[in-house]
């Protein structure tokens, strides 16, 4: 592995171009633009028969970092841990039925509290040594250890007892009935505790998985090799390489130009463009949803006071985000439950609809009560297209209601940083996840959710209540068995805190050539590439 220190992201001069520049761009320009051209005649013209082996080029936006190895928080990271690890169930992507992986069968007590599974006897790490139950408990209990920040580290910490005694089974015990168990079986990887330590400095990530770490350079590329003992069967790739490209026009530009096969970042236009293109494959991973939103600092003195954040929840224009930014591939939303969520409610979902006067009445009803409303910053990641162009909608629609908003775009590293740590001074924009899980991961997990602790700083008795409720009940595949009621009283919950804002449901979308076949997706957001193979 290279220890060369990771690369500075790319910064655009404000000074203007000399004419002899302009003219040095205007030709590579042409250049780019006659290789783009000719490799899409290239694509065009390939014969479609199946190729043996061969490297898959993928371009992703951010790096990985191992000490946020299992939080889900990068391009990079979801494609290293459905590369190289496995899990013990799997959902499919429409829904919450729970399919085997490294579990082959289970069984839960009648009252919630204990959970038997019976384990593959076939399986190895890629170090060459056994799979055993050992190795399942040695997971939850990483999961649960707060120094990894994982998002369901309250739902491992439940689990408390583990019996080990046959190596193909385990019998978890559990502090309270977990209604999202199968949620964690599905996000937990099965980690080697042989390798943890070099785990943590990057130097090593070993898994049961269909693809083996191969080395990593920061900030640069991720390479990984064929899994040959691979217990659902040898891939058909013979590797992957993975290359950290921070600007989405220079993916868009290496994927037109046949550098890259996959790229993960870039503009939803640019999706839609790509789409229109013969040459080109563009997916759309429905079921893996996210959910972009608007954040607040409660304990910011102008946005402690209620109405203020009711004010910015009316005055999102959210059409404008999904039909400008997404270009239709997303869904305006007051809740964050997608309509096959048993939380999903239409009219409770409508509570927030595009009202700029009603946002305008609550901003002078709090001004006229003594709140004071400075100038607030806006936070989102630089680095992806989307989050922009949204700050730049947002801070317009804001400005109408009577707020005014600085952007302050910074690294997608540091606004995570701030997200897990709750340090955000104002407002911040982001993506999360896991409405389209068991309503009750959402409440006690997500960082921008958990009842406990968020990244809002919001605390309520009454939301914290109700999400222990929803929480603490038997698991029931498909999703769950609670009460309407319940979920009920977590909607009212959420919407009368208004701590977090949502704007939409986003539909992930990637883009490939059309010589990359068998693209899969899990519900959790990790590319797969156990099927994936290229034609010539």
């Amino acid at each position: 592995m290279s220890t060369s220190a990771p690369a500075h992201p790319r910064r655009r001069s404000r000074r203007r171009p000399s004419r002899l520049v302009a003219t040095a761009i205007a030709l590579l320009t042409l250049v780019a633009a006659t290789a783009c051209s000719s490799a899409v005649d290239e694509l065009k013209a390939s014969s479609g028969e199946r190729q043996e082996g061969g490297t898959l080029r993928v371009g992703a936006l951010n790096d990985i970092i191992p000490a946020r190895i299992f939080t889900n928080s990068s391009d990079a990271i979801n494609l290293l841990i459905g590369s190289v690890y496995d899990s013990l169930i799997d959902y499919p992507l429409d829904e919450l039925e729970p399919q085997p992986s490294l579990a082959t069968s289970w069984e839960q007590s009648a009252d919630g509290t204990r959970l038997t599974l019976q384990l593959r006897d076939d399986v190895t790490f890629h170090s060459g040594r056994p799979f055993t139950s050992k190795d399942v408990e040695f997971s939850i209990k990483t999961w649960a250890d707060p120094v990894w920040t994982v998002q369901l580290q309250r739902t491992a910490a439940a689990i408390t007892g583990f019996d080990t005694s046959d190596e193909h089974a385990i019998t978890l015990t559990f502090a309270h009935p977990l209604s999202n168990v199968f949620d964690l079986l599905d996000m937990l990887p099965i980690i080697d505790a042989e390798s943890i330590d070099q785990l943590r400095e990057g130097k090593a990530f070993v898994g049961t998985g269909p693809f083996e770490f191969a080395s990593w350079s920061p900030g640069a590329k991720i390479s990984f090799t064929r899994n040959d003992d691979y217990w659902r069967g040898r891939p058909a790739l013979d590797g992957i390489d993975v290359s950290v490209i921070p600007d989405p026009q220079a993916q868009v530009s290496q994927l037109r130009a046949h550098q890259l096969d996959l790229i993960l970042g870039a503009s939803y236009r640019d999706f839609e463009s790509l789409g229109k293109d013969e040459a080109f494959r563009v997916n759309q991973w429905n079921g893996a949803e996210g959910q972009v939103y608007v954040g607040t600092n409660v304990t910011n003195p102008a946005l402690s006071d209620v109405r203020v954040r009711q004010a910015i929840a009316y005055a999102l224009d959210r059409r404008r985000v999904v039909d400008e930014v997404y270009r239709g591939a997303a869904i305006p939303i007051s809740l964050p439950w997608p309509d096959y969520s048993p939380a999903y409610d239409a009219d409770a979902n409508a509570t927030y609809d595009f009202d700029l006067d009603k946002a305008k009445a609550l901003v002078e009803e709090a001004k006229a009560d003594g709140v004071t409303i400075p100038k607030l910053p806006l936070t989102y990641p630089s680095e992806n297209p989307a989050y922009g162009a949204i700050a730049q909608i947002v801070q317009a629609d804001l400005a109408k209601a009577g707020i005014e908003v600085e952007l302050d775009p910074q690294e997608q590293a540091q606004v995570i940083q701030q997200l897990i740590g709750a340090k955000f001074e104002g407002l911040w924009i982001l993506n999360h996840a896991y409405a389209h899980y068991t309503p009750s991961t959402l409440a006690v997990s997500a960082y921008p959710f958990n009842a406990d602790h968020n990244a809002s700083l919001y605390v309520d008795a009454d939301y914290k209540a109700i999400a222990d409720e929803v929480w603490n009940q038997p698991a029931v595949q498909g999703g769950g068995d609670v009460d309407p009621a319940d979920y009920a009283a977590l909607n009212e919950a959420l919407l009368k805190g208004s701590f977090l804002l949502e704007i939409a449901i986003t539909l992930p979308q990637d883009a490939s050539s059309t010589q990359v076949h068998d693209i899969g997706q899990t519900k959790r957001g990790e590319p797969l590439f156990y099927d994936t193979y290229l034609t010539k």
